[in-house]
This record gives structure tokens, C-alpha cells and sequence, in this order.
């Protein structure tokens, strides 16, 4: 947990005094919050990636036409 300010926001701006800005300047590492938008995209595009290359795979489910008579992957 860290120390809270005791200021409103100022956007980036150190106030005198206030502990948490005290702790900031002293190289304290910044809130974040876990995963970015970016982060979220570059993961879910990965998945979806390996996903496309399991499925038309040599010897895959669409090689071996177990998809059906239709292929509807990746229809989502």
C-alpha cells in the first residue's frame, strides 16, 4: 500500500509537504494498474493467433475436415 497525497490532483506536479510527492521524489515506483488496454490487445491478439495456427495446422481440425462440412471458425 502506499502513502496517500494529501492534495488534490495536479497532474504530475510535486506539492511541498505532501508525503506521497516526498516519497515520488525519492524514486519511489508509481501506482499502476494492471493490464493496460495495450497490454489487454497485444495478449488477446497472441491468443487468438495460436488459436488460427492450431486450428489450420498440418494434421489440424480444418486438414482433417473435423470442423464440419462448413468451416465456421473464428466466426465470433
Amino acid at each position: 500500500m502506499t502513502t496517500k497525497h494529501t492534495h488534490g490532483p495536479n497532474f504530475g506536479r510535486t506539492v511541498e509537504g505532501c508525503p506521497r510527492c516526498t516519497d515520488l521524489a525519492a524514486g519511489a515506483a508509481p501506482v499502476t494498474w494492471a493490464p493496460s488496454r495495450a497490454e489487454r490487445d497485444r495478449r488477446d491478439d497472441k491468443e487468438r493467433a495460436a488459436a488460427i495456427r492450431a486450428h489450420f495446422a498440418p494434421n489440424g481440425p480444418h486438414s482433417r475436415r473435423a470442423c464440419g462440412p462448413v468451416c465456421t471458425f473464428g466466426d465470433w
